[in-house]
């Protein structure tokens, strides 16, 4: 009977469970997960279920590992500085597309080069521009390089990669190898977010593999993608962005495997994030326009969800304007005021006691920042660099450490980096506050909610006279946010339109009156016509609220706070590979190998070679993954039109999966 270990590292916690022959939880263990050094979070999560269980470390015959820590990054603009090369397009395009943005102030060369639709070259490549780009830049911790066409033929990705490897000698993100489907930007999008994450996911994957090994557990490592397989470490090192929704996915599989729903909303609540997904005949949808994250539409694919930023670490934010003010929550995480008082108590008690003795409310109150160790610091401003050293390696009163507004934007870049962190009120705050849960420093986070309350609204009024009103304020927003996104997704996939953005049909008048069961001349009622399964470790406190906001049954199934490491070792491996046969001239079939095109005078013998290729790739990817028992499937999708009465063919994508069961060690 063998031992499967599934770990979760998330913004927060990391999760371990012990499963026995996928149907019996023997074990579940938490850990805070530790950004300095992932080893000690996954370390602390495994040695504790080891201990939980009492079985030998030997016994582990397979270990898989999902995160959140991708989807996190990108939600909050994080990862490693990089640069783009971006060939055959137009320098308008980085603005245009959304690349400038997504690059934020990282370096970006536009040269001449790429093919056309057929394969053919363009323009050559200029090489010549490249070098003198990359002397100047061997700062970067990776490079993305996307060129015209590329997935019709790559020759020039190709040569850039080579050229870029030689000279810097850092890792290269070739926008072909990340998707074969055609637009270029959206595929310069995807390498540019798979190069930032490249230091962020091999450092996650060789702590786990060292954890591991230093435990006694002499098991293949598995990471989940972001469509709910597994992938071997290995392809994970090369294309992390595949692993973002790693964790949401991990979750979805593991909700099925506990509940056994068929038809449900499933909504998966962590520090960081919300992330929510439809269940239909017990299988997520995969979303076909390519995983969202924040603000960024990629080519990977994984499943259809959305990702709010929301959850127990989200950030309270006062607001002032009208005659009542309230408080919003995120989309940034930060650490809960209770959680950082442990690590520096005498700091944060200090300063909280010192600004309730304040006469009137500080812009700082209740804000904390501390320096995160052991990271590159690259690229930094000279503001960038002295803030970093007031800070120091403790934690700070973030009064103490802003001498001036201008030195707020270094702060905002050093947080963006994850160089930082800011420590300030957040729900789990407020369910410490409430007695909901206690493992952090309680009396920490009522002084926080204190702070918070002593605010004055628009009327002149203190936003809340106690702790505990203010503490039930911020449960209140969770809730009510937390419902608006169930019903921005049930808006989003329900099969008629409403004519309105779902997001704007969540928020619009009648909707939120038939929440609340208006009985006027008019009767409105709203709300779900399928059960939420609520997911994480704080699911239990926050989710039979939002239930019965909604109208609905809220299922908080038993080891519903570690669903994703259980998802993560009942996955099964999946590879897919993608090709195109186009007829750039009658009687003439080009397949678009990765080496590049090649002519055939039939289809039928250019729709073979393709295939027979794509297997062979799909296979080879599984065997690589550690699969057994694979069995692979094809699909062709030809295109053609009839022209003086006979058929002619215009293209073909064939697309090949490969599945099967990881490995159990013997």
């Amino acid at each position: 009977m063998a031992l499967l270990l599934g770990v979760d590292t998330g913004g927060t916690y990391t999760d371990a469970v012990l499963l026995r022959d996928e149907s019996v939880v023997v074990a579940s263990a938490k850990s805070l997960t530790t950004k300095h050094d992932l080893g000690v979070g996954i370390g602390g999560a495994i040695e504790a279920v080891l201990k939980e269980s009492g079985v030998d470390p030997s016994e582990v015959a397979m270990a898989s590992l999902s995160t959140t820590l991708a989807t996190n990054a990108l939600v909050e603009g994080q990862g490693g500085r990089v640069a783009l090369v971006y060939i055959g397009f137009k320098e308008r395009d980085l603005d245009t597309h959304g690349l400038r943005d997504a690059l934020k102030g990282d370096p970006a060369l536009v040269i001449a080069g790429g093919h056309d639709h057929a394969g053919g070259q363009a323009e050559p490549l200029d090489i010549q521009a490249l070098k003198r780009f990359l002397e100047t830049h061997k700062d970067v911790s990776a490079f993305a390089v996307a060129a015209q066409f590329a997935t019709r033929n790559p020759a020039h990705e190709l040569q850039a990669a080579a050229l870029i490897s030689e000279v810097t000698g850092a890792p290269v993100s070739a926008s072909h190898q990340l998707s074969a489907k055609l637009n270029g930007p959206k595929r310069a999008m995807t390498a540019v977010l798979n190069a930032r994450l490249i230091g962020m996911i091999d450092g996650l994957i060789a702590s786990a593999q060292g954890t591991l090994k230093r435990l006694g557990i002499d098991a293949p490592l598995m990471v989940v993608r972001g469509d709910g397989a597994l992938i071997g470490a290995d392809m994970a090192r090369e294309r992390p962005i595949e692993t973002i929704l790693s964790g949401p996915a991990a979750s979805i599989v593991g909700a099925r495997w506990l509940t056994g729903a068929d038809h449900a909303l499933v909504s998966d609540i962590g520090g960081t994030t919300t992330d929510i997904a439809v269940l239909r005949d017990g299988r997520p949808a995969i979303d076909p326009m390519g995983a969202q994250v924040g603000p960024y539409r990629t080519m990977v694919e994984a499943v259809a969800m959305r990702t709010h930023g929301l959850g127990g670490d989200s950030e309270v934010h006062f607001i002032g304007s009208g005659l009542r003010g309230g408080v919003t929550l995120g989309p940034r995480r930060v650490v809960p005021v209770s959680l950082v008082a442990l690590d520096a108590p005498d700091v944060v008690h200090a300063a909280l006691d010192a600004q309730m003795r304040a006469a009137v409310p500080g812009e700082y109150d209740g804000r904390f920042v501390r320096a995160v160790k052991g990271l590159r610091r690259d690229g930094l401003g000279a503001r960038e660099e002295a803030l970093l050293e007031r800070i120091g390696g403790g934690v700070l009163p973030m009064g103490h450490a802003l001498k001036n507004r201008i030195e707020a934007q270094a702060l905002k870049r050093l947080v963006e980096r994850g160089l930082v962190q800011i420590a300030a009120l957040t729900p789990s705050d407020a369910s410490h506050a409430l007695g909901r849960v206690d493992v952090w420093d309680v009396e920490a986070a009522k002084k926080a909610l204190c702070l918070m309350g002593r605010r004055r609204t628009g009327a002149g009024d203190r936003l809340a006279p106690e702790q505990d009103v203010m503490a039930q304020i911020v449960i209140d927003q969770l809730t009510h946010q937390t419902a608006l996104a169930l019903l921005e997704t049930a808006f989003a996939e329900e099969a008629e339109s409403f004519g309105l953005p779902p997001a704007d049909l969540a928020r619009h008048v009648l909707t939120q009156r038939g929440l609340q069961g208006h009985r006027g001349l008019l009767r409105i009622e709203v709300g779900l016509n399928l059960p939420i399964v609520g997911l994480g470790a704080s699911a239990m406190s926050y989710y039979p609220a939002v239930g019965e906001r909604l109208g609905c049954e809220a299922i908080l199934p038993q080891h519903g706070g570690v669903a994703n490491a259980i998802g993560a070792v009942v996955g099964r491996v999946t590879m897919r590979r993608q090709g195109t046969v186009t007829a750039p001239s009658e009687g003439r079939y080009r397949v678009h190998f990765e080496t590049g095109p090649e002519d055939y005078a039939d289809s039928a013998a250019a729709l073979g070679a393709l295939e027979d290729h794509l297997r062979a790739q799909a296979l080879a990817d599984a065997q690589g993954s550690g699969a057994e028992d694979i069995h692979i499937h094809a699909t062709r999708d030809i295109k053609s039109v009839e022209a003086e009465a006979r058929e002619v063919f215009i293209e073909a994508v064939i697309t090949v999966e490969a599945s099967g069961r990881p490995r159990i060690a013997a």
